[in-house]
């Protein structure tokens, strides 16, 4: 298993947002993370990625121990994370953006630039825009280039948090098929989504969570064949085909 997440015990001050996760990916797999506001999605992916420290339980990835390591430290083991929100940088150019994602590489100009070579071909878009202003792009540009970003460290895991939030329906489901390519490529992706329709239709397995507890995990088709996930989650609109 390329991660490994077991018994996470994650605290607010005195409010237990995580109660005892745990969780998998293995190596090209996409794996989607469900459920509503709150329910302690971003929190998992956070404390994966070495953002918050947890009380307890254990992160293993690629086999090493990865709880306590900085998140830099954690980039540059094969693990990234697109946030919530895209987090890009308004006022320099996608090309700059990208730079900074490939910061760990960045005595290595030549690779850097093949990597930014391999971003504009799995986003055409953002190639004819290089040199705009990332806070002039559509929003739909913005999520591939906070993408593209994550990319530059070339992960063995990609963790998505809502990528395709305030993005039009069309938006989405091209945004998420980009995604699927990725994988099929090689990438693991641990994907939180709050389209549950389109997020179990490009993964593989797939985990509930609710108040801060794992409620269901399986295959991605059992789940979106439960009754129990289709009458909390699957409104929204049709599959990725």
């Amino acid at each position: 298993m390329l991660l490994e997440v077991a018994d996470l015990h994650v605290y607010y001050g005195n409010i237990e947002a995580l109660k005892g996760i745990t969780l998998g990916v293995d190596s090209g797999e996409i794996v989607a993370v469900l459920g509503s506001n709150g329910a302690g999605k971003t929190t998992t992916l956070k404390t994966i990625s070495g953002l918050l420290r947890p009380r307890s339980g254990t992160v293993t990835f690629n086999g090493a121990n990865i709880v306590g390591r900085s998140a830099h430290e954690v980039v540059a083991l094969g693990l990234s994370q697109v946030p919530e929100g895209r987090r890009i940088f308004n006022v320099l150019t996608v090309d700059e953006n990208l730079s900074l994602g490939g910061y760990l590489i960045r005595r290595h100009r030549d690779l850097q630039r093949k990597r930014r070579d391999s971003v504009y071909q799995t986003f055409p878009q953002l190639a004819a825009r290089r040199k705009q202003l990332a806070g002039t792009l559509s929003g739909g540009e913005q999520q591939m280039l906070a993408i593209g970003r994550a990319l530059m460290s070339e992960p063995k895991l990609l963790m998505l948090d809502e990528p395709s939030l305030g993005l039009s329906p069309l938006l989405s489901r091209l945004l998420l098929k980009i995604v699927r390519q990725i994988s099929n490529q090689g990438t693991a992706v641990l994907l939180v989504e709050q389209n549950a329709r389109q997020a179990l239709a490009i993964s593989d397995r797939a985990y509930v969570i609710e108040t801060g507890s794992i409620a269901l995990s399986g295959k991605a088709s059992q789940l979106a064949a439960d009754e129990r996930v289709q009458k909390a989650y699957l409104g929204g609109y049709e599959a990725v085909s």
